[in-house]
């Protein structure tokens, strides 16, 4: 039995990380239905897709788990954009999230609550296991992401020694930072954090 997708929450993109990474290229763009494809008889479950795949839409089945696998799928409630919205420590799925220094020099006096992630490409995280944005403030803040990698400038202005890290403005003034990852199993630790900030 060959691998096996689950479409509920793939992004069926002819970009599929898995398409590349195939070595039989049983994984295959079908253009004219205009879906992902698995040849049965060019898979050779070595679970390369499975592995490329940042959502964990693809697993590899053998003759006993295939229709287990199968079931679970069936069984799943959730959708492709209940995994491609903003979370915490992973790549930006929203572009207009993402901002530069300068930008962020003309928005520091707002008053509203504001948190800013600094980020750089050693420290984006997986998709999966990182935490909904939604999840951690109240609404009404507002939130966005700068890609560190060229302007250590707010790295340096706020001492900031581990990325990924969250720097909490009110009324125009910096509050309180917290740095480094928090996974979905360390998020009522996070949750209490950005509590004692009053965010």
């Amino acid at each position: 039995m060959p691998a096996i997708i689950n479409f509920k929450i793939c992004d069926n993109s002819d970009e599929c990380s898995g398409l590349s990474i195939c070595p039989t290229q049983a994984l295959i763009w079908n253009n004219n239905k205009k879906t992902l494809e698995i040849d049965e008889l060019k898979c050779i479950n070595c679970g390369s897709c499975a592995k490329a795949c940042p959502v964990r839409a693809i697993k590899v089945a053998t003759d006993k788990d295939f229709e287990f696998i199968k079931k679970e799928y069936e069984k799943d409630k959730r959708k492709t954009s209940d995994l491609f919205i903003e979370r915490f420590g992973s790549q930006s799925t929203d572009k207009s999230s993402l901002i530069s220094y300068a930008y962020f020099q003309s928005i520091t006096n707002k008053k509203e609550p504001m948190v800013i992630e600094l980020f750089n490409n050693d420290s984006i995280m997986c998709l999966i296991k990182s935490i909904p944005i939604r999840e951690l403030f109240k609404k009404g803040v507002l939130y966005n992401k700068i890609d560190t990698e060229s302007d250590q400038t707010l790295i340096n202005q706020y001492k900031v020694k581990e990325l990924p890290c969250l720097l909490f403005f009110e009324n125009g003034q910096f509050k309180d930072k917290i740095e480094g990852y928090f996974d979905t199993t360390q998020k009522e630790k996070l949750l209490e954090k950005v509590k004692k900030i009053g965010f």
